[in-house]
């Protein structure tokens, strides 16, 4: 879902703004319905416990990007059908997992953006360990909660501010 009537492309801000982003690394596969997306970013540290991923996923503001930082790890899911279904619902920008998600064949159909490292089967504990709204760094980049985060095919790129006309 692009936000917006025009596309944003990363390779046009990266041209025209080029002392003010920050390039992830291609660490990404995209699992969503869309691949293009913007918008300022909120956070959450998790380790193998998807609790507080819901928690953001049910109470982010609309238009919201949230990055997982789930430590990379590739012993277990922390999105699945169900939560991409409550991003979708609450009209989310994105979600950035560095980590894994499942189901993935019904995440292709649901109408949100969504990266991560890989897919797992496995589902993660329910014990609601964790931090958000942290910053968090992952793919060679800070992610600073507020600040702006923008992807398509050609990469991911932040932003300390938005790089577009809203509107």
């Amino acid at each position: 879902m692009s936000m917006g009537d025009t596309s944003i492309k990363t390779t046009d801000i990266c041209d025209d703004f080029p002392e003010s982003v920050e390039v992830c690394e291609p660490i990404f596969t995209s699992y969503g319905s869309a691949s293009e997306f913007h918008g300022p970013i909120s956070t959450v540290k998790v380790h193998e416990d998807n609790v507080l991923v819901k928690q953001a996923l049910e109470d982010v503001a609309r238009g919201t990007v949230l990055v997982v930082d789930g430590g990379g790890s590739k012993r277990c899911a922390l999105l699945g059908d169900r939560l991409a279904s409550i991003a979708a619902s609450r009209s989310l920008a994105g979600i950035i997992i560095n980590g894994c998600v499942r189901d993935s064949e019904e995440l292709a159909r649901i109408d949100v953006s969504i990266l991560a490292l890989a897919t797992h089967p496995l589902k993660s504990a329910k014990a609601g360990f964790g931090e958000r709204d942290v910053a968090v760094r992952f793919g060679g980049v800070a992610w600073t909660p507020g600040h702006h985060v923008y992807a398509d095919q050609d990469g991911v790129i932040l932003s300390a501010t938005a790089l577009h006309n809203s509107g």
